[in-house]
């Protein structure tokens, strides 16, 4: 449904159009210190307006309606709140007789016999991605408290960018505003140029968290972390540590041995989880993002309208690749699900 956790427990509300999106959060320690300025760093990160982003421009202003009381949490459920602003919902009227290819237009439909809100993508959209991202800065506070090491936090950035790996001596790119490899630009400007869209890679590495979260069989760590990150509009795979090279190697190459009393290993093609447990090593893992589905370009679907198949040019304000503004989204689906295993 639009809940996930059972200690910190994030519902998700809103569609994309609609008056208000916004999150309700159960489970935040009272006394945690909280002021809307702690929000501004990783809301600027996904905001939008930049070379291959969509236009589309909200202030995305957060506005906390419970559970906060002169700068400290309350231990009452925190709702946070965003108004819509900038929509132009006339862009996606078309979609009603001709479902985007790649898009939830037609499952939507089908699945709530056509009740769902089309305009934006409804609770489909992206921008549903914002609540998220305000629910992680929630989250890495608890997950900061919890931890208390300097090299602890929760840090994503592209490392994969239509196909290509991030040049060397390149440092990820962590948000839309951070300038791009050249060879990066280039797919952008390409696919731009013919009303396309391409996809990307992020990277997340969580710095020495605790030993020993997880909680086999069902709730292990990369099992709760995969739900997570499958829930984000876009994404296509998650892999950890060594991911799928990991198939191609022998054991002796993949495995970490142990080289200390305090658990070290010389190396982390695990990703810092062993048997779904956290062993002390940061947490590395990477998320596949898709082509965005919404696209210029003339394609070929279903008119149900017409009853055949029809050219489709998709109008509207759309994201060339969706994967620039990804990066703190994947960090805010990391820390909900590590605050969650924390709060025990």
């Amino acid at each position: 449904m639009n809940t996930f956790g059972r200690n910190f427990r994030v519902t998700v509300f809103g569609e994309s159009h609609g008056e208000e999106i916004g999150v309700v959060l159960d489970g935040v320690p009272a006394g945690l210190p909280l002021c809307p300025g702690d929000f501004t760093e990783d809301l600027n990160r996904r905001r939008s307006g930049a070379r291959g982003t969509t236009p589309r421009r909200e202030a995305d202003t957060p506005r906390i309606v419970s559970g906060l009381y002169e700068g400290h949490a309350t231990g009452a459920p925190l709702t946070i709140v965003f108004a819509n602003g900038d929509t132009r919902s006339s862009d996606y009227s078309l979609f009603r007789d001709m479902p985007r290819p790649g898009h939830a237009d037609y499952t939507a439909a089908i699945k709530w016999d056509g009740f769902n809100d089309p305009r934006g993508g409804g609770h489909f959209s992206a921008r549903l991605t914002l609540p998220v991202t305000a629910a992680g800065v929630v989250a890495k506070k608890i997950v900061a408290t919890a931890i208390e090491k300097e090299e602890a936090g929760v840090r994503a950035g592209l490392v994969e960018m239509g196909g290509q790996a991030l040049p060397e001596g390149c440092a990820p790119v962590a948000g839309p505003e951070d300038e791009l490899p050249e060879p990066w630009k280039s797919a952008l400007e390409s696919a731009m140029k013919d009303g396309d869209s391409i996809g990307g890679v992020v990277e997340c590495r969580v710095g020495s968290p605790l030993i020993g979260l997880g909680e086999p069989f069902w709730d292990s760590t990369e099992s709760l972390l995969s739900h997570a990150m499958f829930a984000i509009p876009g994404v296509r795979g998650v892999e950890f540590g060594d991911g799928f090279r990991a198939a191609a190697m022998r054991g002796s190459e993949h495995n970490d041995p142990i080289i200390n009393a305090d658990g070290d290993t010389s190396s982390n093609g695990a990703g810092g989880i062993n048997g779904g447990i956290t062993n002390g090593n940061p947490v590395v893992f990477r998320v596949a993002f898709k082509p965005t589905a919404t696209i210029h370009k003339a394609q070929q679907t279903w008119n149900f309208a017409k009853e055949a198949v029809d050219t489709l040019s998709a109008p509207g304000r759309h994201d060339s690749c969706i994967a620039l503004r990804a990066p703190v989204i994947v960090e805010a689906m990391a820390a909900i699900v590590l605050a969650d295993l924390i709060l025990v």
